[in-house]
């Protein structure tokens, strides 16, 4: 019972730290969705002669109209962005470095509520987490107290519970919010297409393995109780047994003690009663005794 007790508390610590690690890693990185962004082109200039739209330039009459011929897709330039719960950022059509605004601004202001929320909710769900692992590394190092274990599992069953839930509420929010920012939000920063990044696969792993790690501990601890149950009703009816063959074997030995006891009263009783009582000499007639013996004779 108690390497099976603590294997089950070995594989609800490992599925609570994955799900710890995976929470925090995508709580601080910004690949929660990924994509493009349409941009016009830059015009051209001596400092960049790609990527750009030439005017061209008339020397000899500057007032004359000269036209791009580029239509269609062919005038946008198409960068990269990556947004995550605290930035957004996306490449400088410039240079090769990156331009990052905080994505709390660019929400619309009828969903910085819910961001908000969907902020705080995450950050429950990592101290819950983070509660319910230091319970189950107790239960761990508590393993050879079962009353304790138990109490400490299921309390480490209850926060990871929750924290699942929050888990998932915040993940829900921030989608919806996202979304209602690519339709709402600045004009300069809406996405041409998107997709969601590594960052959003590792917060929904993150609660998949808290919602394991929950499962195996709400398994752990019915499944202790139970044994624990079956081992206290085994001990209580060998108990019960060993009490029930103790008194057998006292009446057992009373009432051979008894039987004993009356046979040798009526053993005593029937040698006293077989015995013959002595006849005294004065009351003996000899002549009735040889008239006896004569008679015997004839």
């Amino acid at each position: 019972m108690k390497t099976s007790r603590k294997c089950r508390t070995l594989l609800s610590v490992t599925l609570n730290f994955f799900a710890l690690f995976f929470s925090i890693t995508a709580f601080l990185t910004n690949y929660w969705c990924v994509g493009t962004q349409r941009v016009p082109k830059p015009k051209c200039s001596k400092l960049r002669t790609h990527q750009c739209i030439d005017y061209g330039v008339n020397e000899t009459d500057p007032n004359k109209v000269v036209y791009s011929w580029e239509t269609g897709d062919d005038r946008f330039l198409f960068r990269q962005f990556h947004t995550g719960i605290w930035y957004s950022c996306e490449e400088n059509i410039d240079d090769e470095s990156e331009m990052c605004r905080s994505f709390i601004d660019l929400a619309p202001p009828s969903e910085k509520g819910m961001l908000w929320l969907s902020l705080i909710s995450e950050l429950l769900y990592i101290v819950l987490l983070l509660v319910g692992f230091s319970l189950m590394c107790l239960e761990l190092v508590h393993s050879s107290n079962v009353i304790d274990g138990l109490k400490l599992n299921a309390f480490a069953a209850v926060f990871t519970v929750l924290s699942g839930l929050l888990g998932m509420v915040a993940h829900v929010m921030y989608t919806q919010v996202f979304q209602v920012t690519v339709s709402l939000g600045p004009p300069d920063w809406r996405p041409y297409n998107w997709d969601y990044g590594w960052s959003f696969c590792m917060a929904w792993a993150s609660f998949t393995f808290c919602m394991g790690a929950s499962v195996t501990t709400l398994n752990s601890y019915t499944k202790t109780v139970i044994e624990f149950r079956h081992k206290r009703k085994t001990f209580e009816q060998s108990i019960r047994e060993e009490h029930a063959q103790e008194a057998f074997g006292y009446f057992r030995e009373r009432s051979l003690h008894s039987i004993s006891k009356s046979v040798e009263v009526y053993s005593s009783q029937t040698l006293n009663s077989g015995r013959k009582t002595p006849i005294p000499a004065d009351s003996l007639d000899l002549s009735d005794i040889h008239a006896s013996l004569g008679e015997e004779q004839c």
